[in-house]
């Protein structure tokens, strides 16, 4: 059966100074950010230096600045990373989920997201967005929201229209603050806080897909 609404597709961030064409170059991209990953979760963003995740990735200074400007940059297309990375694991969970079993799909993603909180590196610092630079990526949250929308969509065989994006935005903001306060001084979470965000948002969904 095909795709009603496929996810869109990504595009490399806007702070990626070169699209690397060459396997070569492609490797040198992707250590370049797990090296900023592992970085970040040694030191904190505000420590972070593009000369730091150069020695840890085993390149030149001057290979972090071909592809980004500065640190800032270099996060942001982390971010971006993180994104697409968690776009893909939440549809190969949702595959796994019944068709209309639209808590089941909702959980996915929820689980999902925990996961990578849990074991991703630098994604405790940097999932989304750069919280100490919120230019950097901005409307995070809504670009997440339109992912898993659609990727909902999908798996049911809803209609992606405004009611859905706007509740998915809706669920994705509120469940965003009260993970922000499990997760605070806690790795893995308070157990009973992540519970409560997993309450709130099949409350708050039921409304749309019961």
């Amino acid at each position: 059966m095909p795709h009603r609404n496929p996810p869109k597709e990504s595009r490399p961030p806007a702070s990626l100074r070169h699209v690397p064409v060459q396997e070569r170059s492609a490797e040198r991209l992707t250590r370049i950010l797990d090296a900023c990953a592992a970085v970040l979760d040694e030191v904190g963003y505000e420590d972070l230096t593009t000369r730091a995740v150069a020695r840890r990735a085993g390149v030149p200074i001057g290979s972090v600045y071909r592809f980004f400007g500065n640190k800032r940059a270099l996060t942001d297309a982390l971010a971006h990373r993180n994104l697409d990375a968690y776009a893909e694991r939440v549809a190969a969970r949702v595959s796994g989920v019944g068709h209309a079993d639209w808590r089941g799909a909702v959980d996915a993603a929820f689980d999902e997201y925990l996961a990578m909180k849990r074991t991703v590196p630098g994604f405790g610092l940097v999932d989304f967005g750069v919280p100490s630079a919120p230019d950097a990526m901005p409307d995070a949250n809504v670009q997440v929201a339109e992912r898993v929308a659609a990727l909902l969509a999908d798996h049911l065989g809803s209609p992606l229209d405004e009611r859905l994006r706007r509740t998915v935005l809706v669920g994705v903001e509120a469940v965003d603050a009260v993970l922000q306060l499990a997760f605070r001084g806690r790795p893995a979470g308070d157990p009973d806080l992540v519970a409560e965000a997993r309450t709130l948002l099949h409350a708050y969904f039921a409304r749309t897909l019961d």
